[in-house]
């Protein structure tokens, strides 16, 4: 962690101190740089007073264009009445400033008033409060700003590393935990059987599994995918998964969607690879696995219902047999608070759902504001 990293997790953990050191290093500046601009009229008590006033307009519109200004205009698209504001929130610190000058500075630094300059000529007199206040106020809020904004890029890049970190370890775990050995132990051995029968599904279960192993290891890289192939991934699970069942196990799938969009990868196979290992596999009956996938007006649906037998996944133990921890963590670092994982289990059926907003993929610099935070 460097010295610019530290001050900014120190300013994370401690942000009023933090906003609270930085005013007054500012007031301290111009402390010192008054005592050279005064000269010997020069006092800290008065130098004290003045930069304290002259301080305290530019701290309201530093906070007031940084908070408030730039989020609503740029993130709430309030354009016509930001700008309305903008300009009258501008003219009330610059009166404010002017007042305190003349109503507080001045006589306290034994100006006489003047008498001819009364509360309505401060209010009035806008060329006076536009050159005189507002490019020396806005001058320092502008600063501000850049300084904010500098912060916050940097915090991103730091949470994008963080990201990307996260989501490589998480996938690892999740890849331990889809292609777990009785799988391909399963698998192999019955692609093994239909070899010695000759049987011609030898080649395509074959494939099947060449596919599985080449979109896990090598597609999926990217942080999101085309759905077509997390489709693709599912059938052909579902394919191999069918040849341990032989006519017992039936299995629907239903696809509903009119424009193509891109997912996080193996987030789907996941739920589907549950709902055999502790469904289909525990049903000694006649299995049946549901499986509904929709999208509709940027709204992501993907539902799966199994039967669970007379041994199914007790309540007590649901979390813990349903193997989605990873699932979850890769949701959050994804979508953050933009999906919802619904987990429900009755005496004959198990049912995961997952609903996804996918207008927000990226949760960390869509749903968390540039300027909402200080």
């Amino acid at each position: 962690m460097n010295f610019f990293e530290k001050i900014l997790y120190y300013q994370k953990t401690n942000r009023l101190l933090g906003h609270i050191l930085f005013w007054l290093a500012l007031l301290l500046i111009s402390i010192s740089s008054s005592k050279y601009r005064d000269g010997r009229e020069f006092t800290y008590r008065f130098a004290l007073i003045a930069n304290s006033l002259y301080l305290a307009p530019q701290i309201i519109a530093s906070y007031f264009l940084t908070y408030w200004v730039v989020p609503r205009f740029f993130f709430g698209k309030k354009y016509l009445s930001t700008l309305i504001y903008f300009v009258l929130g501008s003219y009330l610190i610059c009166a404010l400033l002017r007042f305190l000058i003349v109503r507080v500075a001045e006589p306290l630094a034994g100006i006489a008033p003047n008498a001819t300059e009364t509360n309505w000529d401060i209010l009035t007199n806008l060329p006076k409060l536009l050159y005189l206040y507002f490019f020396s106020i806005f001058s320092l809020a502008f600063v501000f700003l850049f300084f904010k904004l500098l912060k916050d890029h940097v915090a991103i890049q730091q949470r994008a590393l963080i990201l990307q970190k996260e989501k490589a370890e998480a996938e690892l775990s999740l890849l331990k935990t889809q292609l777990n050995p009785h799988f391909l132990f399963n698998t192999l051995n019955n692609i093994y059987s239909l070899s010695i029968m000759s049987s011609p599904a030898t080649s395509a279960a074959i494939a099947r599994l060449a596919d599985i192993l080449d979109h896990i290891l090598y597609r999926c890289n990217a942080l999101f995918v085309p759905l077509s192939a997390e489709i693709a991934l599912l059938n052909n699970y579902i394919g191999l998964e069918k040849l341990r069942y032989d006519e017992r196990l039936t299995v629907t799938f239903n696809i509903g969607f009119d424009v193509e969009p891109e997912i996080a990868p193996l987030i789907l196979l996941s739920i589907v690879e549950n709902a055999f290992k502790h469904g289909a596999g525990n049903d000694i009956g006649c299995p049946v696995v549901n499986i509904d996938l929709s999208v509709r007006e940027n709204t992501f649906v993907f539902k799966v219902t199994n039967s669970v037998g007379g041994s199914g996944a007790g309540p007590s133990g649901l979390h813990e047999k349903i193997g989605l921890s990873n699932l979850k963590r890769q949701l959050q670092l994804i979508y953050g608070s933009q999906y919802c994982l619904d987990i429900r289990q009755t005496d004959l059926l198990f049912t995961v759902r997952l609903q996804i907003d996918l207008a927000a993929k990226m949760i960390p610099h869509e749903k968390d504001p540039l300027l909402t935070r200080g």
